[in-house]
């Protein structure tokens, strides 16, 4: 495929046109979850936008010649407290929530990356990096804890676009008497007896949470790599630290060529916050809503503009998969997916547009024509829909509908009732209704039937 893939860059906030380090190995990294709560809506965003990415770059390139890692932190304060608040070991907690992330991805038709790696198992690699910045003279000891100095580093700030004074003054920045300065961050720190711990040259203790990302994308990509991708708030201070200490350690001019961000999810258009009170768990969905429902949902905005999670979404998200399995066929994946079918995803990954070419196709393929139907089907299988057999989604809407058999022949006794007071507009309203939660109803010699369509 000749046609180039654009992406917008937030180092320089311009789209530009991505050309890989190396066109037989184009490398990526994103950051993971931290495991100590069951993900959420907003980390599904993520999910799903990288997956489509990982989808347009092994399309581009070859599907052995694209490396997908994305880490999972397992050591991290968030962890060690979850797990003395539950009163479980922290190897259960992490385990647990892994476990569920991973079940949280196949529900979203998610691809695996090509490796997962766990900050628990890099302490090493993060040991060798924190001596090569001392060595360096980036970095310095102070009471058993290692901190960068971040004023040795000259183009910190320049992937938010922000000086250091501004950077300190509109986030939380550790406060410590262990300091050189305000904006200097922890590489290294010691853990208190019965916390998990690390032989190291510093003594007893764990990493600092940025470092872990710079040493695993090293071990898996090398000194510097092609796509950088993670939220919007993981900006500052996460990424702009792992560019500090990964160009100081790796010497390079470069840490990754390509940074990309999604931007926000807000739940009613309110920002999602535990103070709030509005944490909408994926786990929580999966009795109600199929995961190829959330998956368009998560598209239907371009990746780097907010996205207003509420019911409308999900309802409309429904409605389209519903229509569109009624041209579904099996095919081979991807057999016929054309060019200009994914030409939208090469332009910054615009979904938006993608979406509206799959509304487009699938207008053509109620022409009967059985290659029409083929070609919309494959053009929904690249980007993770349809994946399951019209039976099953049946089946998922059957077993999971939030109306009982009960509730249904109540419903339709009542729009029988109205249809024998002639009330024909509470009729087809009633009828919609359920017609709308998946329920088809038929009348037919005096008898009313239904199933779910």
């Amino acid at each position: 495929m000749n046609k180039d893939i654009f992406l917008t860059n937030s180092y320089g906030g311009k789209k530009e046109k991505f050309e890989p380090i190396d066109h037989t190995n184009v490398r990526m990294y994103v950051c993971g979850p931290t495991v100590y709560d069951d993900p959420h809506i907003g980390n599904a965003r993520p999910l799903v936008i990288f997956d489509i990415l990982f989808k347009v770059l092994k399309c581009k390139y070859g599907k052995d010649k694209v490396t997908y890692v994305r880490n999972i932190t397992d050591i991290d304060d968030k962890i060690i407290q979850t797990a003395k608040d539950k009163d479980i070991t922290i190897k259960n907690l992490t385990d647990k929530i892994n476990n569920n992330f991973q079940k949280d991805c196949k529900y979203l038709n998610c691809d695996e990356p090509n490796f997962q790696p766990r900050a628990t198992e890099n302490i090493n690699e993060m040991i060798e990096m924190i001596k090569i910045l001392i060595n360096e003279g980036v970095a310095y000891e102070n009471e058993k804890h290692v901190y960068f100095e971040v004023q040795k580093f000259n183009d910190y700030g320049k992937l938010s676009n922000r000086k250091i004074e501004d950077l300190i003054s509109g986030s939380r920045v550790e406060v410590s008497t262990n300091k050189k300065n305000a904006e200097d961050f922890v590489l290294w720190k010691p853990s208190n007896e019965d916390e998990p711990n690390w032989s190291s040259p510093w003594g007893n203790g764990r990493p600092g949470w940025h470092l872990e990302c710079s040493a695993m994308s090293k071990k898996y990509l090398g000194d510097k790599f092609d796509i950088h991708g993670g939220g919007r708030d993981l900006i500052f201070p996460h990424h702009e630290n792992e560019i500090a200490q990964s160009r100081c350690a790796n010497g390079t001019e470069v840490f990754s060529n390509y940074w990309v961000h999604n931007g926000f999810i807000t739940l009613s258009n309110e920002k999602m916050s535990k103070s709030h009170g509005n944490i909408l768990k994926i786990n929580d969905l999966k009795n109600s809503i199929n995961g190829q429902v959330l998956r368009l949902a998560l598209m239907s905005t371009h990746y780097r503009q907010p996205l207003d999670w509420n019911d409308n979404l999900i309802n409309e998200s429904q409605k389209t998969i519903d229509k569109w399995y009624k041209s579904y066929v099996e095919v081979d994946r991807l057999k016929l997916i054309s060019d200009e079918d994914l030409y939208p995803l090469y332009d910054d990954l615009n979904t938006p547009k993608y979406i509206a070419n799959l509304h487009r196709l699938f207008e053509k393929s109620q022409s009967g024509n059985l290659e029409n139907k083929k070609e919309f089907v494959s053009a929904c299988n690249f980007v993770g829909l349809l994946k399951e057999t019209k039976d099953e989604w049946i089946n998922f809407k059957k077993n999971n509908s939030v109306l009982s058999d009960e509730i249904i022949e109540t419903k339709i006794k009542e729009r029988n009732d109205a249809r024998d007071d002639k009330n024909y507009e509470l009729a087809d309203k009633i009828r919609n209704e359920l017609l709308e939660k998946g329920v088809q109803i038929e009348d037919k010699d005096g008898k009313t039937s239904w199933k779910f369509k």
